[in-house]
């Protein structure tokens, strides 16, 4: 095995944290100087960033041997992608309809576990887990924010429609849809340029695992098309819930 492969790509040091900290300043600063109103957000992402990841750490170590608590895991993360994306969209006992879209995740890790292709082991089955319910938190959050925001700007033409004789949810839909679709993009656009501009985590961490080539690219082909699935079908549930008025503009 090359040196590459049981070297980490950035090794854990003082070097490392000076730079993570360096980095965080400079989006703080550029945020500002910029006036893009999300300096204080970006420092309080950093700093959730850095308590969540020791303590995730610490834990999943705890529970990955233990197939209720690794469950329970996966639990409290559709809870918090839950809230995430519920917040991003509406307020109040509303946002927790947001549960639906996430949701999309679910087939396709059920679909792992009954193939045989994920088994029911702690360190397999979070990670997994975590980049599908990562990916439709993604698009649950930006499809419902943009279909909101674009009924909010046409209201007239849903008004329109439904004089027209459309019903409430298809005159909706008629106005929301287009926009909503534009969530899928970004997952569209890695797929579409891995290899050529990206190198996801999976398949150079593989890689420097001492993995085959042909093994990290199977696994990373399944991440993509798997994220493509999820976000699908949660942008889906996410424009329908949104066109039945269950999840609705923020007040």
């Amino acid at each position: 095995m090359s040196s590459a492969a049981t070297s980490p790509l950035l090794p854990v040091g003082p070097r490392l944290g000076a730079v993570i900290a360096a980095l965080a300043l400079a989006a703080i600063a550029v945020s500002a100087l910029g006036r893009l109103g999300h300096a204080r957000a970006v420092l309080t992402a950093s700093v959730r960033a850095l308590v969540q990841l020791g303590v995730v750490a610490l834990v999943i170590v705890a529970v990955v041997d233990s197939s209720p608590l690794t469950l329970a895991f996966v639990a409290m993360m559709v809870v918090v992608a839950t809230a995430t994306a519920g917040r991003r969209i509406t307020t109040g006992w509303s946002a927790l309809w947001a549960v639906l879209p996430i949701g999309a995740a679910f087939p396709v890790i059920g679909l792992l576990l009954a193939t045989g292709l994920v088994p029911l082991d702690g360190m397999v089955l979070i990670p997994v887990s975590g980049i599908l319910i990562g990916g439709a938190l993604t698009a649950t959050a930006l499809a419902g924010r943009r279909a909101v925001e674009e009924l909010q700007q046409r209201r007239g033409e849903v008004e329109a429609a439904l004089s027209l004789g459309l019903s409430p949810r298809d005159a909706t839909l008629e106005i929301c849809r287009p926009a909503a679709a534009g969530a899928l993009l970004p997952a569209l656009d890695q797929t579409r340029t891995v290899g050529l501009v990206t190198l996801p985590g999976a398949f150079v961490g593989m890689l420097l695992g001492g993995a085959s080539p042909l093994a990290a690219g199977a696994v990373q082909l399944f991440v993509l098309i798997g994220l493509l699935a999820v976000e699908s079908l949660a942008i889906v549930v996410c424009v329908e819930l949104v066109a039945r008025g269950v999840l609705s503009a923020r007040r």
